[in-house]
């Protein structure tokens, strides 16, 4: 049996090729003649590795890196009939996908010898369009902060990067009229996002999605249905506890195998892909049924990763909450939409 690592050389503060030999040896001991690929910052770098080492008739492609990285190899493979196993290591920000498999997320070589356990799940994917994804495809305002997080900024700072960022979009946060076909019905309204998730876990949160299968090929659909600061802040809360903001009237929570968005009017929709911008609607998309077989540690032994870092992410929550609660009536119209005065705007 061979097996390609392919890793981002450059991920988490270069962990992964710091430990590189340790993870190779972990490979080598389970009968795998092993070898390794570091991406380079030309495009599709993973996904054209990935592509060609399944060709070549690899049985296991590990994608070493963050969940970008993940997803350039998922897309390498996903088109091919004869796909080999995939297993993940992750040294990323969110690393929501490890988060989703029970994969330590602090110590890539205890993630390395999850395969050891040689536990496997037939993982859903999803399609938009032409472009594969694993974790999250969306639209609408509240999805497209990652856009704006400095890569070096999300390496160091992880978790708190994106609450930061999210404080200051908040200015900025206004509905779209949108049209969601799904398969039991249709939404046209102005919404501030609409997200379709593959798993539980989507930027760091654990609650988005609280019932979400990783294998029954459904997506968990949400439309948040406002832009006012007041029920956001609300729907924040009830995520963070225990997930009940699906039961809220201005969300629309439900399973779907297949979603068509597109803006109602002339305003731009941008997509979210796991993260990284993936065109702009209208776009179809289609959850592909147990379709990659991946590593994982099935039996969900409690995470040994869970550290200080996640203390910081509580503590953070708590803060991004406190400083919403303190807006005003002159901070915000009567659409419940936070303004800014334009001199601050322009800055």
């Amino acid at each position: 049996m061979r097996a390609r690592v392919i890793y981002n050389p450059t991920s988490g503060r270069e962990v992964l090729k710091k430990n590189l030999v340790d993870i190779l040896q972990i490979l080598e001991a389970e009968g795998y003649e092993t070898s390794a690929y570091a991406t380079t910052p030309e495009p599709n770098s993973a996904r054209n590795e990935a592509e060609r080492a399944a060709i070549d008739g690899f049985e296991l492609i590990v994608a070493a890196g963050g969940d970008g990285t993940i997803n350039e190899v998922v897309n390498g493979i996903a088109g091919l009939e004869n796909r080999p196993k995939m297993a993940i290591i992750p040294a990323g920000t969110t690393n929501d996908y490890a988060r989703a498999l029970h994969i330590p997320r602090n110590d890539v070589v205890a993630a390395a010898r999850v395969i050891t356990k040689k536990q496997t799940v037939k993982m859903d994917i999803g399609k938009a369009n032409d472009t594969y994804f694993i974790n999250i495809a969306g639209g609408g305002y509240l999805t497209e902060l990652t856009y704006d997080v400095p890569s070096q900024l999300k390496s160091v700072f992880g978790y708190l990067a994106y609450l930061v960022k999210g404080a200051e979009m908040l200015p900025r946060i206004k509905p779209i009229p949108m049209k969601i076909e799904y398969d039991e019905g249709v939404f046209e309204g102005k919404a501030s996002m609409f997200l379709l998730g593959l798993t539980n876990s989507v930027g760091g949160f654990e609650q988005i999605a609280p019932d979400a299968h990783l294998d029954d090929g459904y997506f968990s659909l949400i439309v948040v249905k406002t832009a006012n600061v007041v029920e956001l802040l609300h729907l924040i809360a009830l995520m963070l506890n225990g997930g009940k903001h699906i039961d809220h009237p201005k969300v629309l929570y439900t399973k779907t195998k297949m979603v068509k968005a597109q803006p109602l009017d002339d305003s731009k929709m941008m997509i979210n892909l796991d993260g990284e911008y993936g065109g702009d609607a209208p776009m179809t998309f289609t959850n592909l049924i147990q379709h990659i077989e991946m590593f994982g540690d099935v039996d969900a032994i409690p995470n040994d990763a869970v550290t200080a870092e996640d203390e910081a992410f509580e503590d953070a929550e708590e803060a991004f909450i406190k400083e919403v609660e303190g807006l005003t009536d002159e901070d915000i119209n009567g659409d419940g939409i936070i303004s800014k005065p334009e001199s601050e705007e322009k800055n």
